[in-house]
């Protein structure tokens, strides 16, 4: 006779389950809540041994294989693990929610429902400057004296669109109809459910200094209040080895090995044959952002590349 397997326990996170439903507010009127998850820690390390039970390994041992999967990129034992969340976000920073297409998603639909009566709305010293080196970035704020007059001509437009909205409705105009003119600062609410794998690598995206300020905000608590208590070894590997990590390419790698030999100038020549240096008609070095990014890291660890000095 085959010997029967133990019955085991759902896992509970005492700490996420302290904050199950719990709405953590975002912008202006949005929010983040966990509606169920499935894992935790446990899991992953259960996944990777393909064992059963708590096992026997200590919760130190079971830290260090966290580590040395994440670090590593084994994906699988992480895909165990998912999180169910309930999500208020405007229509524009949705819109880059969305293209991670590893989700489970369904979204209030504004053919069956009334759109929702929430707009995202800009605080006066909130209005951004466009960004010269990057087209789809921001740099630096508007002066807010503009802001004020930008903020309030927002609160108009988005009231009068409302009121167009509204008075369609009540003319019998079908809802589908209805909705196209009403803007990308709409909220929406979704179901989101993710397994952690792909959620960290949302996170590594979405929490970076470059995304989004907006979608930013909603990484940030999803990261820090709620991923960082239902997996706290992951998340602490996470952020080791993917968020605050630092990572070379090879040629990156080639031209830093160079550096640190003391040999500049075929650090130099490296730089020049893969295209980094190209000297521009007004002096200097053309822009060139591979380079560039090299540039920063090299300077988050105190050091600059010779064709700086």
């Amino acid at each position: 006779m085959e010997p029967q397997a133990e019955k085991l326990p759902r896992p509970h996170v005492p700490t996420l389950d302290e904050i199950l439903g719990e709405s953590f507010p975002v912008l202006d009127d949005g929010f983040v809540r966990v509606v169920d998850y499935m894992g935790d820690d446990a899991a992953v390390v259960q996944a990777a041994r393909v064992s059963y039970g708590a096992g026997t390994k200590k919760v130190s041992d079971d830290r260090g294989l966290i580590r040395y999967l994440l670090r590593h990129r084994h994906t699988t034992p992480f895909e165990m693990c998912s999180l169910k969340l309930h999500i208020r976000v405007p229509m524009d920073a949705w819109r880059q929610w969305i293209r991670h297409r590893t989700a489970s998603v369904n979204e209030t639909s504004t053919r069956y429902s009334v759109a929702i009566d929430a707009a995202q709305r800009t605080a006066p010293d909130q209005w951004r400057i466009q960004a010269v080196n990057n087209k789809q970035g921001s740099d630096g704020a508007i002066d807010e004296d503009l802001g004020t007059k930008l903020t309030a001509e927002e609160a108009d437009l988005q009231d009068r669109i409302r009121t167009v909205y509204n008075g369609r409705l009540e003319q019998g105009v079908a809802r589908e109809q209805a909705r196209k003119d009403l803007p990308l600062c709409t909220y929406t609410e979704a179901y989101w459910k993710m397994d952690l794998h792909n959620l960290l690598h949302f996170l590594s995206l979405r929490m970076d200094s470059h995304a989004q300020k907006e979608i930013r905000d909603y990484a940030t608590v999803i990261g820090r209040e709620i991923v960082a208590r239902w997996v706290p070894a992951v998340w602490e590997a996470f952020e080791d080895y993917r968020f605050g990590a630092t990572h070379f390419s090879r040629l990156e790698t080639d031209v830093l090995a160079a550096m640190g030999a003391g040999d500049m100038d075929h650090a130099m020549a490296m730089a020049r044959e893969i295209g980094w240096l190209k000297e521009s008609k007004k002096g200097g070095w053309l822009r060139h952002r591979e380079r560039q990014e090299f540039e920063e890291k090299l300077q988050a660890l105190n050091m600059r590349a010779p064709w700086q000095d």
